[in-house]
């Protein structure tokens, strides 16, 4: 095997870890940051760039397509000298992500059988009554069902089977 003198490439000693002190560990592509501190000070840069530029369209009364281009060409790149990030600001920005939606979650109800609440998960059978029950709870004369299979298996037969009635013929 060759060594790294005889190839000229060097060998990071040991992991690296985030110039922001995150806890992760960073790499030379990331300029010693890691992915998501990194990620994060793109998007920064990014909306500061395209902040800077929406208030100088403002001022200036100017709103031309063609000055945003240089502008996202220019957010892109990162510069050597903003590799500090100091954490106030990363802590602002996680505080500004764990926002609550306007849209409030529903609760999720355990499943559990309507006639003795037992808790039936997945293995839940739904009755034509609208209620979930248990094994044990799932025919329809076990829970007191108020749905009237009589009618419905009329009703069914009755639009499968519909009444045929031949024209009447005219006697020669």
């Amino acid at each position: 095997m060759e060594s790294s003198k005889e190839t000229g490439c060097q060998a990071p000693e040991g992991p690296i870890l985030c110039v922001n002190n995150c806890g992760f560990f960073g790499s030379a592509a990331t300029m010693n940051m890691c992915s998501k501190c990194h990620k994060d000070m793109i998007l920064k840069q990014q909306q500061a760039k395209l902040a800077a530029t929406s208030i100088e369209n403002i001022v200036n009364g100017s709103s031309s397509s063609n000055q945003k281009e240089p502008v996202l060409a220019e957010a892109v790149k990162v510069e050597a000298g903003s590799v500090e990030l100091k954490t106030d600001a990363l802590q602002q920005s996680s505080d500004l992500l764990s926002v609550p939606s306007s849209e409030p979650k529903p609760k999720e109800v355990p499943n559990r059988c309507t006639t003795c609440r037992k808790r039936v998960g997945l293995t839940g059978f739904n009755c034509k009554c609208g209620n979930l029950f248990c094994s044990v709870h799932r025919y329809s004369d076990k829970h007191e069902c108020p749905f009237d299979y009589r009618t419905a298996g009329r009703d069914a037969i009755a639009k499968a089977n519909p009444l045929v009635k031949a024209d009447k013929l005219d006697k020669i």
